[in-house]
């Protein structure tokens, strides 16, 4: 069923609509977060899922200069991490079938990568007011239905553009079953209208077409 459309927050600057792959996240400020969590990264992809999120909210920053960029960049990085924390075979068996967004496997996630938040950053030199700004975005980004800032919004709509990029089409159409003209189809109808920013909007929309044409979806259905 498609989702609802929103109302997108808009930008004057200019979205960078290039594939991902051109602008990889930059500088190295993460790394210690990132060894801190890597045996959560080889859960459900995320090694894959993660780095390619941060890219993309790297870029929404960039056109949202009003955001705490700090915030969000933690918070796409360690927002799936709570993955690597529950059980592998219950991820693919429920949190990808019938009604998948109210699926308890991802609430059960969402907690845990909380306290992973709550773990690693505070040996790492950030302070509790920081670190729980980036848990309250962590804590609902896949079953909470609304946005509660400017931030929130970013780190949702960073998670959701990976899907559009060839390597996501790759890796989540086996997650739901679908081949990838299927899954590109209800990206399309369900995903899309899904984003919380025209900047977004408007990188998936042209990744979407990239992809499809790389893919072959209009012959391989």
């Amino acid at each position: 069923m498609p989702a609802p459309s929103v109302t997108r927050l808009t930008t004057d600057l200019p979205v960078d609509t290039s594939p991902i792959v051109c602008t990889p996240a930059a500088g190295t400020d993460l790394d210690d977060i990132w060894r801190a969590v890597i045996p959560e990264t080889r859960a459900r992809s995320n090694d894959v899922h993660l780095p390619i999120s941060l890219a993309y909210a790297e870029r929404l920053c960039a056109v949202h200069p009003e955001a705490d960029a700090l915030v969000v960049r933690v918070a796409i990085l360690l927002h799936d991490t709570g993955w690597g924390r529950v059980d592998e075979a219950r991820i693919f068996a429920e949190g990808f079938s019938g009604d998948w967004r109210k699926a308890q496997i991802r609430f059960e996630h969402e907690r845990q990568g909380c306290l992973i938040a709550r773990e690693v950053l505070p040996p790492l030199g950030y302070d509790d007011e920081f670190v729980e700004r980036v848990v309250a975005i962590i804590d609902g980004h896949d079953t909470r239905p609304d946005s509660r800032s400017l931030e929130d919004s970013l780190v949702r709509d960073a998670d959701r553009l990976w899907r559009f990029d060839h390597a996501g089409i790759a890796v989540a159409a086996g997650w739901f079953g679908l081949d990838p003209a299927a899954y590109a189809d209800r990206l399309e109808v369900e995903i899309l209208p899904e984003l919380l920013t025209e900047a977004a909007h408007t990188m998936a929309v042209a990744d979407l077409a990239r992809s499809r044409a790389l893919l072959k979806t209009g012959v391989l259905r």
